[in-house]
Parts: structure tokens; C-alpha cells; sequence
């Protein structure tokens, strides 16, 4: 027994198995592993690099949570959050046991989801792939050798992609599943080598427990500046969480998931999961440098099999190749993944239809709005059958991974924007001078010199004008970007086409929310877009 394998085996899961079993393998054993394995090749400059074949983006439509007595009042039971019977996840937990049972390897990592030690949940993952191991050590929060020897799991993860679900009986659309059973505190995920899956799933639990505690968990990238001014950045993949709070101005708390409870923003993981395609030396060259590191996993990045040199431009895998890597990789990471409570809250958003403005200052009623809202584009490669972006209203900004009411995540923010006076932003990150297909995605530097002003205070004092359709604050001028820039309108070749293109947009805004306005109160309703 190694000082990483804990007292607590297996058998504490209920697990019988003959396979030979991997506990706590660190990030170099896990690479000869998957080498050896052929999961996987050396690039020249040190990632493993896997391809996960069928699926490069998560199986939205495979997702369910059993509904039995403890859920039946408490998850928000609809597209998001779809119902498998208890009869059937007993099948499908016996079958996955007894493939474990006749396995031949198995790796098993111990890991937090969350880094402040009151706020955080216990996790045992279970995997069939070393590199799948190694994606989640390197992704969750690594406990230290003392601790994983008494590690006692609260929830356990079991990630079998060789597993074929049967619908007729398990209950599942397809023969890829991911089943979540919060009575039995287990995870099962099958048929799928996408290791998004095990990530997102911990997002999830701990979706589901922080409320209750009076804990706001985020979607969302935060780092903070140089005066200990914390910003977190709520979006979808795609929208530029990852590459816009990798900012070497401020310290990086995290890239995707966090809680806000009474004293910190806390990260939820301990490493990142950044898009790679097209990634820019020059823009995000924080990011870039990652993908020159030994200890980085590629996923569905095109190498050169002779050369070992990668092509980050080639789509021909995914549109939503990945890297994930520790949090440490990049320099100026927080070591501690927390940071003060915040003074600037930003939304992303990717309009697809070019209506919005770069940047735009909410009010508290309008910032609930907006967050209930989620409104974005779903970005090519981030779910299966997405092919090009495409208007969506994604609650929360992350209506896959909320458990509960919306209502329940909006109020908790609206409490904490009060007690704390946070300032609001809506930003664009996706098109100016049309709709995709005919206008430009929203130059990065543009973005990032409004991000600069609205974080250190000046974009405040300038002028400002009324957006007609939204009712927000839009900036008519800031100091190194272009005015015209400013007005979405004057981008357009023709005027009326904007017009027509807002009106559609407002309509679609109104429509969505029809479904909180019983659970907001007169301020957020009176918030809504209204067509000029």
C-alpha cells in the first residue's frame, strides 16, 4: 500500500472487482500509462494528445437525474433536467458494476470540487482510461498525500466509455448515458470518451448542494486585480470566459466554475479547460504557452504523427478541440483558487443576431434579468449537433448544469449584488456590422480595452446613452476604442436591416422569459427589452 492509496478501498463504493487498480496516480505515472495504453501520443513539446472520438462536445441530450423522493421537490424537472425512473437506474448500476467487475485495469482518483475546505465536496472518480484519470486530477482540486490516505468520498463518479447503454432497459435515449443519482451519491457516465462529462457533472453536485447553504455557484471565470478588486465573468463555452480572465494585469482565481459565499469567490476546480482551436499566440498567449507543456491534455487537436507538431488551426477533429491544464500553469494564478467577494459582475454573451453593443452598464433589476435570461449563441463544437452558432437563452448562463429553479440561483445573485454594491456589465463578444454570416466576430482587443475601463473604475465616469431596445447604459466614447464600434446601429450597412434584426431579438428576449416573470418581482419584470 502506497501512502496515496487510501484506508478506504473499493469495497466502500460496494465495488467488487479483480482488476488491477491505480489509486492517486500522479500526472507523469498516468502519461506512461495512457502511452503505454495507446490512448494517446507525445506531442514534441511535452501534452498528451487523445482523441475522443464520436463525441468532441457533452451528450446534452443524454444528461438525467433520477427522480425519487429527494429530487421530486427540488430539481427543476424539464429539458434541462430530465427524469430516469429509480427501477431503471438500478439496472443500469448493476450493469456498470459488473463491467467493473470484469475489467482488467481501473484508476481511481481522489479529488475536492471546490477550493474553500467549508464549501467543498469529496469526490471518488472511477475510471477505465488513464488519461481519463489524469484529466480529472488535473481538472479538480488535488488533495495533499495526508489526506488522501483518510480520503472518505461524499459522491462517486464511474466514467466507462466502452459501457453501452440499451434505452429499452435503462431508460435512455441512446447507448450514451449520464445518469445522476443524488439519493445514492453516485454518477454514472457511459458510451462517451468526452471528458467534459466528469467536469461538468461535479459542476452539477455542487449546483445542487451550495444553495442550501447560502452559497452562490457560478458559471463563470474571476481573477482579480491589482487593488484586490475581484471580477467574475458569467458565460457560456465560447464566449471568452477562459481567454478574458487570463488577463497577465490580474491574478486568475479560475477559468469556468465558482462559488460566492460570505467571505470569498472560491474556485470550484484546480485547473483549466480552454477552447484550442485558432488559439492565438498573440491574444492569449497565457493559454497558448499551455499547449507547450508537459503535463497539458489535448483533446481532438491535430499532430503531426512524424513531427509531433500540433496544427491548432485544423478543425478536421472538432471545432471544439480543448486543452486542460493546471491552474498553475498559468503565471499569475492565485495559489490559494479564492479571491475577495466581487466589485464587478460581467455577463458574456456571443449575439449571434449583432444587436448588442460591446459593452453596456446593468442596473441590479436588468443584471436579474439578464442572468435569468442567459442569452448567447451556442458556439460550434461545444454540444453534439452544433454545427455553426445559433441563438439560444441558456438560464443562469448554464442551464444544463442548474439543477434547481432558476429562480433559486437569481435570487441568491440579486441578494449578493445588494449587500456587496456591485457594478453590472453586459458584454458582447460575438458579432458587430451584422449577423453571423455577414458581420465580423467582435475584435478581442476592443473587448479587452473595455473590460480594462469598466475593472478599473473609468469607463464610469464617461458618457453614456440609453440603448432604445434594451434600456441599458451603452458608452458612447472610450479612450483607444473605436466610437463606432460602440453603436452596433452605425455597424450595419443598412440601418432598417438592424432594426429588423432588434425587433426579433427583443421578441425572443420577452417570449423566454414569460416563464420567470411569477417568480421575479415588479422591478426585474419592468426590465425587459422593449422594441424602439
Amino acid at each position: 500500500m502506497t501512502v496515496r492509496t487510501p484506508v478506504s478501498g473499493l469495497d466502500a463504493q460496494h465495488i467488487d472487482t479483480a482488476a488491477t487498480v491505480h489509486w492517486n496516480l500522479t500526472t507523469a505515472p498516468l502519461v506512461e500509462q495512457a502511452l503505454h495504453r495507446n490512448e494517446g501520443i507525445l506531442a514534441a513539446d511535452g501534452p498528451l494528445v487523445v482523441e475522443t472520438g464520436t463525441h468532441t462536445g457533452r451528450s446534452a441530450q443524454d444528461k438525467f437525474i433520477v427522480r425519487d423522493g429527494t429530487t421530486e421537490d427540488t430539481v427543476w424537472w424539464g429539458k434541462s433536467n430530465k427524469a430516469m425512473q429509480p427501477d431503471h437506474f438500478a439496472v443500469l448500476k448493476s450493469d456498470f458494476f459488473s463491467a467493473l467487475g470484469a475489467a482488467d485495469t481501473l484508476y481511481v482518483q481522489d479529488l475536492y470540487g471546490g477550493s474553500q475546505p467549508t464549501n467543498r465536496v469529496r469526490v471518488r472518480v472511477v475510471t477505465e482510461l488513464a488519461w481519463h484519470s489524469l484529466f480529472i486530477r488535473t481538472m479538480l482540486v488535488r488533495p495533499d498525500a495526508a489526506d488522501l490516505k483518510a480520503f472518505e468520498a461524499d459522491y462517486t463518479i464511474i466514467d466507462l466509455p466502452s459501457f453501452r447503454a440499451d434505452p429499452a432497459r435503462h431508460g435512455t435515449r441512446s447507448e450514451t448515458v449520464i445518469a445522476v443519482n443524488f439519493t445514492e451519491k453516485l454518477i454514472l457516465i457511459g458510451g462517451t470518451k468526452y471528458a467534459g462529462e466528469m467536469k461538468k457533472s461535479v459542476f452539477g453536485l455542487l449546483n445542487y448542494l451550495l444553495p442550501a447553504d447560502g452559497v452562490m455557484p457560478m458559471h463563470c471565470s474571476a481573477n482579480i486585480g491589482p487593488n484586490g478588486d475581484t471580477a467574475v465573468f458569467f458565460g457560456l463555452s465560447g464566449t471568452g470566459k477562459t481567454t478574458l480572465s487570463a488577463d497577465a494585469s490580474r491574478t486568475l482565481i479560475g477559468d469556468d466554475e465558482h462559488g460566492w459565499s460570505d467571505d470569498a469567490v472560491f474556485n470550484f476546480e484546480g485547473g483549466c479547460y480552454a477552447k484550442m482551436i485558432r488559439l492565438s499566440p498573440e491574444a492569449e498567449p497565457e493559454i497558448y504557452a499551455t499547449t507547450r507543456r508537459f503535463g497539458t491534455v489535448l483533446e481532438n487537436v491535430v499532430i503531426d504523427r512524424e513531427t509531433r507538431t500540433l496544427d491548432l488551426d485544423d478543425a478536421r477533429l472538432a471545432e471544439n478541440s480543448r486543452g486542460a491544464y493546471p491552474i498553475d500553469f498559468i503565471p499569475n494564478a492565485s495559489a490559494d483558487n479564492l479571491g475577495p467577494v466581487p466589485r464587478n459582475i460581467i455577463f458574456l454573451t456571443a449575439d449571434a443576431y449583432g444587436v448588442l453593443p460591446p459593452i453596456a452598464q446593468l442596473t441590479p433589476d436588468q443584471a436579474m434579468y439578464h442572468f435569468l435570461s442567459g442569452y448567447t449563441a451556442r458556439v460550434a463544437g461545444t454540444e453534439m449537433g452544433v454545427t455553426e452558432p445559433d441563438a439560444t437563452f441558456s438560464t443562469c448562463f448554464g442551464a444544463p448544469f442548474m439543477p434547481r429553479h432558476p429562480s433559486v440561483y437569481g435570487n441568491l445573485l440579486k441578494q449578493r449584488i445588494a449587500k456587496g454594491g456591485v457594478t453590472c456589465w453586459l458584454v458582447n463578444t460575438g458579432w458587430t456590422g451584422g449577423a453571423y454570416g455577414v458581420g465580423q466576430r467582435m475584435p478581442i482587443r476592443a473587448t479587452r480595452a473595455l473590460l480594462n475601463a469598466a475593472l478599473d473604475g473609468s469607463l464610469t465616469s464617461a458618457a453614456f446613452r440609453t440603448d432604445p431596445n434594451f434600456g441599458f447604459q451603452v458608452p458612447v466614447a472610450v479612450p483607444g476604442v473605436d466610437a463606432d464600434i460602440l453603436d452596433p446601429r452605425a455597424t450595419w450597412p443598412e440601418g432598417a436591416a438592424y432594426d429588423k434584426a432588434a425587433k426579433r431579438l427583443v421578441d425572443l428576449f420577452v417570449q423566454n422569459f414569460a416563464q420567470f416573470e411569477d417568480h421575479v418581482d415588479e422591478g426585474v419584470r419592468q426590465a425587459a427589452p422593449r422594441a424602439a
